[in-house]
C-alpha cells in the first residue's frame, strides 16, 4: 500500500488506514531527505531545479524533527497529510535519481516534460501542507510559521517558470533534422557536447548505458522519442570516431582490450591525448601524466603548455611515473590485457607538422597565385580534419593571414579562405582571435558577394562566431542580418538552412530582433513556411516565436493568412510542427484577443483537444494553455 487509505463513514468522518506506524512514517520522511542529500550532482539541464527541490525538502526537516521529539499521538487528519507528503517525497526521490544518473540526451529532449514532473511534485507538497493540523501535532509556533511561509513561497515559485533553453532546443532540432555532414553541425555538436557534458569516452560510455536502461524501461512505448535519443547518441559517437555495430553497443575498444572482462578502465590509466591505456606514463611540469609518445609528439609540435590544464610548462623534462606504470601492469595482468608496443607511423604524418604549417602560412602571402591557392586549400583541409592543426595554424599567424585574403579577387581563394576560418572557429580560442582580428565585416562582405559555396560557409561561419554572445551584438551592428535574410530567401537548400541557423542564434539577442524585422525577415519566413519541399517549418517557426515577443514582430506576423497557416499546421503537421505552431499561436494570442478570435474562426478548437491528449509533452501544455486563454476570452462580455 503506497498511501494512507481514507474512506468515508457515517456522519462524514474520515477513517484512515495506517500502513506505517507514526514513528516509521516520520523516519521514512527524514530518511528520504537524507538520501537525496547524498546525490553528489545532477545533469546540467535540470541542475538548478534539482537543487531547488532538495532545498524545499530540507526546509521541512525542523517540522519532522519536532514531531519526532514531541512524540504526541498523531491524529488521523495529520497522519493523512504526512502520508501524502511521504508519497510526494518518494516521487521526488525517483525524479532526482533520474536527473542524477539518467540519460543526458533524454533529459535535454524532454526538458519540458521533466519540468512538469517537478511542478506535479510541488503540487503534492502543497496539498499535503495545506490545512496541516499543527496544533494536533504539538509543534511550536516558530516551526508552524516557517512551514507556512515555505508553503506560500513554493506556491509562488510554481508560477515563475524558467524560460526554455531555446538555443539548446534549436541545436537539438538542427542536429536531428539535418543529416548532411556539415562543418556547422560540428560547431553545434561542440556546443551540445559542452552543455550536455558528453565530451569524453567515459561520458559516452555512461550515456550509452543510461539510454539502454531507458529503452528497457519504456519497453517499446514512446518509440519515436527513444529513436531520436538513439540517433543523437549515434551522432556523438560518430563525431568522436567511435565505431559500433548497433545503437546500444558500448565504445569500441582496441584489440588488446577484447579479452578484458571489465569495461571499467580506471580513468587515471588512460592518456588524455591518445585516449588509450598508457604503457610508458611520464609526468610533465604541471604534475599531469601522459603517454610518453603522445606528450613528446605534442612538445615536438612546438607546444609549451600542458594539454589538460593549458598552463605554461616551467620545463620540458619528462619524469617516468613508475608507481602508476606498476599499477597499470598489475591491472592489465589481472584483466588479461596485453599492451602492444606502438610503432612509429612516420609515413602517415609529416615529420614536422609545425614546420609544414608555418610554411603554408608563409605561402598565403606569396606573390604567386598558384602557391596561394595550394596553401589556402591545404589549410582548409588541415583545419577541418585535425583539432591540433587548428591550434598550430592560429599559433603560426594563420588567422590574420587568412583574413587578409577574404577580399582577394580570386573567387576560389576567397571560398577556401572563408571555409578555413569556419573550420578554425570550431576552437573556442580561435573564435575570439578571429573576432579580434576584425574578420566579421569581411565575412559579411563575402556573404553578400561571394560564390554560392562561399556564401553558405560565410553564413555557417557567422553562426559559429555568434556562439560568443558579444559577437551576436557585433554581427547585428555590422549589418550582418540583411544578407543572411537574403540568403534565406534566395539561397540553395543548404544555404537556407545555414542562414536560418545563424539568424536564430542572432535573434536570441533581443537587440537584433528589430534589425531582423526591418530586414523583412517575416515575409521571408512566411515564404519558407509555404515551401513544403524545404522541410524547414520547425526552424522558421522557432525564429518567428522569438520575433513574436517584439511589438513590431507581432504586428507583422499577426495577419489572418498566417493564423490560418498555423491552424493548418496544428491540424495536419508533424508532432513537432504542431508543437511549434501552438507555441507561436499562444505567444500571439497572449497579446491580442483578435488573434484568439481569428484562430477560432479557422477552427482551432476542433484540434486542440486532440493535441492536448496525444501531442508531444510540450504541445500538450501549449494546447491546454491556449484552451484556457480561449475560455477566458469567451467569458469577457
Amino acid at each position: 500500500m503506497t498511501a494512507a487509505a481514507v474512506e468515508r463513514i457515517g456522519g462524514g468522518e474520515e477513517k484512515v488506514t495506517r500502513d506505517l506506524d507514526e514513528e516509521e512514517l516520520i523516519d521514512e520522511l527524514l530518511y528520504v531527505i537524507e538520501s537525496v542529500r547524498s546525490f553528489n550532482g545532477y545533469r546540467r539541464t535540470q541542475r538548478k531545479e534539482c537543487f531547488n527541490l532538495v532545498r524545499w525538502m530540507m526546509l521541512l526537516v525542523p517540522l519532522l524533527e519536532e514531531i519526532q521529539e514531541v512524540g504526541a499521538p498523531i491524529s488521523d487528519g495529520a497522519y493523512a497529510r504526512l502520508r501524502l507528503l511521504a508519497k510526494s517525497f518518494a516521487a521526488a526521490k525517483r525524479l532526482l535519481r533520474i536527473c542524477h544518473d539518467g540519460s543526458k540526451i533524454y533529459l535535454a529532449l524532454e526538458s519540458e516534460a521533466v519540468t512538469a514532473r517537478f511542478r506535479a511534485i510541488y503540487d503534492k507538497v502543497n496539498q499535503a501542507l495545506d490545512g496541516m493540523p499543527y496544533d494536533d501535532l504539538g509543534v511550536s509556533d516558530e516551526v508552524k510559521e516557517q512551514v507556512e511561509l515555505m508553503n506560500l513561497q513554493l506556491k509562488r515559485s510554481k508560477r515563475r517558470t524558467d524560460s526554455q533553453d531555446l538555443e539548446l532546443a534549436m541545436d537539438l532540432m538542427v542536429i536531428l533534422e539535418n543529416k548532411e555532414d556539415r562543418n556547422a553541425d560540428g560547431a553545434i555538436l561542440e556546443r551540445l557536447g559542452k552543455k550536455l557534458e558528453l565530451q569524453t569516452l567515459a561520458d559516452l560510455r555512461a550515456e550509452t548505458m543510461a539510454i539502454k536502461k531507458l529503452a528497457n524501461e519504456r519497453n517499446g512505448q514512446s518509440a519515436g522519442s527513444t529513436q531520436k535519443i538513439i540517433e543523437l547518441m549515434e551522432t556523438f559517437k560518430l563525431v568522436c570516431g567511435i565505431e559500433e555495430d548497433d545503437a546500444f553497443s558500448d565504445v569500441t575498444l582496441p584489440k588488446y582490450l577484447e579479452k578484458c572482462p571489465s569495461l571499467m578502465i580506471p580513468s587515471e590509466f588512460v592518456c588524455s591525448i591518445s585516449l588509450e591505456i598508457m604503457s610508458d606514463p611520464v609526468i610533465v611540469a604541471t604534475g599531469q601524466t601522459y603517454e610518453r609518445r603522445s606528450i613528446q609528439k605534442w612538445l615536438d609540435a612546438g607546444h609549451r603548455t600542458c594539454p589538460k590544464t593549458r598552463q605554461t610548462l616551467a620545463h620540458l623534462s619528462l619524469a617516468p611515473n613508475y608507481a602508476l606504470k606498476n599499477l597499470i601492469f598489475q591491472w592489465c595482468e589481472k584483466n588479461k590485457v596485453e599492451l602492444q608496443k606502438r610503432e612509429t607511423d612516420s609515413d602517415s604524418e609529416p615529420a614536422d607538422p609545425k614546420g609544414e604549417i608555418s610554411s603554408l602560412v608563409n605561402d598565403l602571402s606569396s606573390i604567386h597565385l598558384d602557391v596561394q591557392r595550394r596553401a589556402v586549400k591545404k589549410i582548409r583541409k588541415l583545419s577541418k580534419e585535425n583539432p591540433e592543426s587548428r591550434i598550430l595554424i592560429a599559433e603560426n599567424g594563420g588567422i590574420p593571414a587568412l583574413i587578409s585574403l577574404l577580399h582577394y579577387p580570386d573567387s576560389k581563394i576567397q571560398e577556401n579562405t572563408v571555409t578555413a576560418l569556419l573550420n578554425l572557429s570550431i576552437d573556442e580560442g580561435n573564435k575570439q582571435l578571429i573576432t579580434k582580428e576584425g574578420a566579421i565585416p569581411a565575412i559579411i562582405d563575402v556573404l553578400k558577394t561571394g560564390t554560392v559555396e562561399a556564401k553558405e560557409n560565410s553564413a555557417a561561419a557567422l553562426f559559429s562566431l555568434s556562439m560568443l554572445d558579444e559577437n551576436k551584438t557585433a554581427i547585428g551592428n555590422l549589418n550582418g542580418i540583411p544578407p543572411l535574410v537574403h540568403l534565406l530567401q534566395n539561397g540553395t537548400i543548404r544555404g537556407k538552412r545555414d542562414a536560418a541557423t545563424a539568424l536564430f542564434n542572432l535573434v536570441l539577442d533581443h537587440r537584433n530582433r528589430a534589425k531582423a524585422i526591418d530586414a523583412d525577415i517575416i515575409a521571408t519566413l512566411l515564404q519558407v513556411l509555404d515551401d513544403k519541399n524545404l522541410g524547414m517549418v520547425d526552424e522558421a517557426l522557432s525564429i518567428i516565436l522569438l520575433l513574436a515577443s517584439h511589438p513590431d514582430g507581432r504586428n507583422a506576423i499577426g495577419k489572418l493568412s498566417f493564423i490560418e497557416t498555423l491552424v493548418g499546421l496544428v491540424k495536419e503537421g508533424t508532432p513537432k510542427n504542431k508543437e511549434c505552431a501552438l507555441a507561436v499561436l499562444l505567444e500571439l494570442s497572449s497579446n491580442s484577443s483578435s488573434i484568439v478570435l481569428a484562430a477560432l474562426r479557422f477552427g482551432i478548437s476542433d484540434h486542440l483537444s486532440e493535441v492536448a491528449s496525444s501531442g508531444t509533452n510540450r504541445a500538450q501544455r501549449k494546447a491546454n494553455s491556449l484552451m484556457q486563454l480561449i475560455h477566458n476570452c469567451e467569458q469577457i462580455p
